[in-house]
């Protein structure tokens, strides 16, 4: 855990963005691989604004980076991130998270968007 190099008030900041279901269930999928925007829309049933509002967060505290291809941008945990060796023990630390990504996942690839 060498990046997490940060004072209190970044490390509150993370545990305030994550604090909501909706963008830890997105970080546990995109612990697992990349993501479409579509497939948040698809999997949580948000419009994709709504979607985008989550995301923005994400990438404003650096967790997050985006990857544009033709229409699609695609998301995923950024490495460089000063916060991202600890995803996984957060994520970890989630009982039933493997199953509650795996129904989200389910949802989204019924209907693939891109």
């Amino acid at each position: 855990m060498e990046k997490i190099k940060s004072n209190i008030s970044e490390t509150a900041e993370l545990f305030k963005i994550l604090g909501d279901t909706s963008r830890l269930s997105m970080i546990a999928m995109m612990n697992r691989k990349e993501c479409c925007v579509c497939d948040f829309t698809e999997c949580f049933g948000m419009s994709q604004p709504a979607v985008s509002q989550h995301l923005k967060k994400l990438r404003n505290i650096g967790l997050v980076k985006a990857r544009r291809d033709g229409y699609w941008t695609y998301l995923s945990l950024d490495e460089g991130s000063r916060f991202y060796d600890i995803v996984p023990y957060l994520i970890r630390g989630i009982p039933e998270i493997d199953e509650h990504v795996d129904r989200l996942f389910s949802k989204c690839e019924e209907g693939s968007c891109c």
